[in-house]
């Protein structure tokens, strides 16, 4: 752990694909940061998505790994939107301690017409629909999941409503994507993806400073949840939404620096960043378990050329097997 206050030049600093906890003490907020390069770049390389969808997908996954790493046992956090627009599925989820993995689905015409349209913002692509937000504690533990409706906001936005209706947080999250060009060492043009998230929370002592106005159409006591904004969460949330996309994504300036810039007043302690992995869960033996639930009909009608192919999804790795694994002799 090391204070903000001291000389940056002083810190081992993160860099890309670590996320960094942070405390301010004076205004009760703790909260994570993060830069995304290699990883981000990686898998969105792996799929070579479409501009508009590469940039909606590492949101995602910059959300997924801010939530995730704060995981304080085994599992996996799964952030999940489906709607009806022509990105209409993601999926993003960090397994512990340090996997991550994310896909995305979308319809190539209507997504071509979008862009002849300029109608490829981040809710225009995902359209009406839900997000989804599941932790799973593993066997023997029920997944807890929380939905909040795809309402035309960004998902920084949404993400707060979710913290704000299922676990009584006030939280702020800024998401930034970039796509930077450079040149490569025989001076070809090239691009790399970048990416970048705060979340601040306010978790104060007093129990009586949580109180926030009810959600639109909620049943609570009018008198009891009107009540304006903490002084010092309202401070805090001015000050995480003035950080902009450049911020976010631009390598020269490290996590630890933003975050000196938007706290160093309040006196901001940072913790031992946690590294995330382009790690993806899936095994041939895992498939094949899968597969061996199927029928002799199934197996037979899932052949094509004499084996069974199957691609994940998340890493576009594929696996094969003759139908003699599954089918005597």
């Amino acid at each position: 752990m090391a204070e903000a206050a001291v000389d940056l030049s002083e810190l081992n600093l993160a860099g890309d694909d670590r996320v960094v906890p942070f405390q301010i003490d004076g205004l009760d907020v703790r909260g994570r940061a993060v830069q995304l390069g290699p990883l981000l770049n990686t898998i969105l390389a792996r799929h070579d998505y479409p501009a508009p969808v590469a940039r909606l997908l590492a949101e995602a996954i910059v959300l997924t790994a801010l939530i995730g790493t704060s995981l304080k046992f085994d599992g996996r956090f799964t952030v999940q939107t489906k709607g009806d627009g022509p990105v209409d599925l993601l999926v993003a989820d960090f397994s512990s301690p340090d996997s991550l993995r994310a896909y995305a689905r979308f319809d190539e015409d209507r997504l071509k017409e979008a862009q002849a349209n300029g109608t490829v913002s981040p809710p225009a692509l995902l359209g009406q629909g839900y997000l989804a937000f599941t932790i799973d504690q593993g066997q023997g533990m029920h997944p807890y999941q929380g939905i909040v409706p795809l309402d035309g906001s960004s998902l920084e936005e949404i993400a707060g409503v979710y913290f704000r209706q299922s676990e009584q947080i006030p939280t702020r999250v800024r998401l930034g994507v970039a796509e930077l060009i450079d040149r490569d060492p025989e001076g070809k043009p090239r691009h790399n993806w970048r990416a970048g998230g705060v979340l601040a929370q306010f978790l104060p002592q007093a129990p009586e400073r949580l109180r926030q106005r009810d959600l639109h159409g909620g049943d609570g006591d009018e008198q009891t949840h009107d009540h304006g904004d903490d002084d010092a969460w309202a401070e805090a949330r001015m000050l995480v939404e003035t950080v902009d996309t450049d911020e976010l994504t631009d390598p020269q300036v490290n996590i630890e620096r933003l975050l000196f810039r938007l706290f160093h007043e309040r006196g901001v302690r940072i913790y031992e960043p946690q590294a995330v992995l382009d790690r993806c869960s899936c095994s041939r033996d895992k498939i094949k378990g899968v597969l061996e639930g199927f029928t002799a009909e199934e197996i037979e009608a899932s052949l094509e050329d004499g084996e069974i192919s199957v691609t994940c999804e998340f890493c576009s790795t594929t696996y094969r097997y003759a139908p003699s694994e599954f089918i005597p002799a």
